[in-house]
């Protein structure tokens, strides 16, 4: 989901927020040695295959969703995970099935105007069948389709049985006319993992990757529909960095010509014929990103809302100074 990207910066301009606690405005960041461990009866990860050894064993990880099968253009289940890489890992493991872009391909996959669902289902139901569970994370679904997702969500519960069915959907703070209806999806699943994460994105202004504040409406809203047994509330590990000029784009020739006018150090070339120009720049780059503190603060807030369950995006992006100060209710 997240991509890495080697950057040349002249300037990088680091920015920490304080760390808000419930019931209070502002409160000063605690220190390392104070903090209380905070306990769940569940603790999620995301993991990508081939990135096993990124799990240490001594964690408290009671479930791994394995990221992930896919849907090919044609609607075949692509891709599934071995189950067998993760056998030393003594939790819960689930097959994620994602498709995360695609909204006419989700449309032929859970419409049952088309033969695609029924068949999908079939090799969802077979695909399980060495795991614990199963999550379905579409992210991009037709409004009109509503419907259409519970009953694709309910016949994938029917043919798994007594395994897990996890679902994940994004984060809301109030009720929206969408695809992803708490009210409507909550009965069908095992579990909810509410993805409480990019409140900032690539595109937006620099910001927290999930606010303190945001987090709290975010979660006291999964909780009145949801309940404390089905939600998980996700967390992110990751942080994600904005520039403030970003040169790559196309260019008219007059633009393209008055931005090479005020550019001292331009250098000008020809190759293969075609007129080429290099020069430097400075960009200022903002960061928000999660640390151990930050990461137990927010387990901590979420505790003290009474969620019981947590999950992580992703296992490997973390700060690993962060997993001794969460626990596991056995």
């Amino acid at each position: 989901m997240h991509r890495c990207y080697l950057l040349s910066l002249v300037c990088l301009v680091l920015v920490v927020f304080p760390i808000p606690r419930i019931g209070a405005e502002e409160i000063p960041s605690l220190l390392l040695d104070a903090w209380p461990k905070s306990e769940f009866r569940e603790i999620w990860g995301y993991l990508c295959p081939g990135e096993e050894i990124l799990l240490a064993p001594e964690w408290p990880v009671t479930d791994i969703a394995l990221f992930s099968a896919s849907i090919s253009s044609t609607g075949k289940l692509i891709g599934i995970p071995n189950r067998e890489s993760l056998r030393s890992f003594s939790g819960r493991v689930h097959l994620v099935v994602a498709e995360v872009s695609n909204r006419p391909l989700t449309h032929f996959c859970v419409s049952p105007d088309y033969p695609v669902r029924a068949r999908l289902v079939r090799d969802i139901v077979e695909a399980a069948k060495p795991f614990d569970g199963v999550q379905i994370d579409f992210e991009q679904i037709l409004d009109a389709d509503a419907g259409h997702f519970a009953s694709f969500l309910a016949d994938i519960r029917k043919g798994i049985g007594t395994r897990m069915l996890s679902v994940a959907l994004p984060a809301r703070t109030r009720k929206v006319r969408d695809a992803f209806d708490y009210d409507r999806i909550g009965p069908i699943v095992d579990r909810v993992i509410v993805m409480a994460y990019d409140e900032h994105w690539s595109g937006s202004n620099p910001g927290p990757i999930a606010s303190f504040g945001w987090g709290v409406r975010v979660a006291g809203y999964a909780l009145e529909r949801l309940g404390s047994e089905k939600l998980v509330m996700g967390m992110p590990f990751y942080g994600r960095a904005w520039a403030d000029s970003n040169p790559a784009k196309a260019y008219r020739n007059s633009t393209l010509q008055s931005v090479l006018a005020e550019r001292d150090n331009a250098v000008y070339s020809r190759e293969a014929g075609i007129p080429k120009a290099s020069y430097s720049q400075t960009v200022n780059v903002t960061v928000f990103y999660e640390d151990a503190q930050s990461i137990a603060d927010r387990a901590r807030m979420y505790r003290n809302l009474d969620v019981l369950k947590i999950g992580f995006w992703k296992i490997g992006q973390e700060d690993r100074g962060v997993w001794p100060y969460l626990k596991v209710r056995r």
